[in-house]
């Protein structure tokens, strides 16, 4: 699915991500965790083709990557929810989800992985606001149309950061329950996320990120020692 080796990137001539090696298996969910100014930022925007790597590489399905701009990622099976959403504000949810549908349509030969009529029925709200304008949406209605949107350029491989910064913990409960619904159906999720309480919900594994660096891999059924371990979580994590 994706493999990422020896990753060096950043904000030329400075490197942010130093030495990164990421895997991230079919069907799985694998975090990375850490505090803020640990680097997760740059790493999404690297594996979403913002930042371009300066060493290493970024494979996804056995296709370096690297070098493919950002526009252009989804036709590889990768969608980003970026933590500002990147919404066309001023056009409607509708509009919104069309464009991504036309979009992912095109990128997949006409295979549809997700429909429109499926992306409502995991967030009713899209409906019920198609018309609306997306600006004047909430934060978390704003987040519900911002993954939609990733969805229907038919991904297989989504990535989200800091999915739950600033929103109101029941939306957080409605979003991770639709998370859970797209795992149930293969779909492999990368959550870049500052909380640790919500990576160990979600996902299966984790990457711990501290000044640029991977410093800690959190191995399937091991989420509750690094619970349980306060040094790692208050020196890495802030907890």
């Amino acid at each position: 699915m994706l493999k990422v080796k020896g990753l060096h990137a950043g904000y030329s001539p400075v490197p942010v991500l130093h030495d990164i090696n990421i895997e991230v298996g079919p069907g799985e969910a694998v975090a990375v965790v850490g505090a803020n100014g640990a680097g997760k930022t740059a790493l999404v925007r690297t594996l979403s083709g913002l930042v371009r790597p300066m060493a290493g590489s970024i494979v996804k399905d056995g296709v370096e990557i690297g070098h493919v701009p950002g526009h252009r990622r989804f036709e590889h099976g990768i969608a980003v929810v970026l933590e500002n959403r990147n919404l066309f504000g001023e056009l409607s949810v509708r509009d919104n989800l069309r464009l991504a549908e036309q979009a992912g349509r095109r990128a997949r030969g006409g295979a549809m992985r997700f429909t429109h009529d499926e992306v409502c029925e995991l967030f009713p709200l899209l409906r019920e606001r198609g018309s609306g304008q997306v600006g004047l949406l909430s934060g978390g209605q704003q987040q519900m149309v911002a993954i939609a949107r990733a969805l229907l350029l038919q991904p297989d491989l989504l990535i989200m950061d800091e999915l739950t910064t600033g929103l109101a913990p029941r939306i957080v409960k409605e979003i991770l329950a639709v998370l859970n619904r797209l795992r149930e159906r293969g779909l492999s999720i990368v959550l870049v996320e500052q909380s640790v309480a919500i990576a160990a919900e979600m996902t299966d594994r984790a990457y711990v990120l501290s000044v640029g660096r991977v410093i800690h891999e959190v191995r399937r059924g091991e989420w509750q020692a690094l619970l349980n371990d306060k040094t790692l979580v208050k020196a890495y994590l802030h907890g």
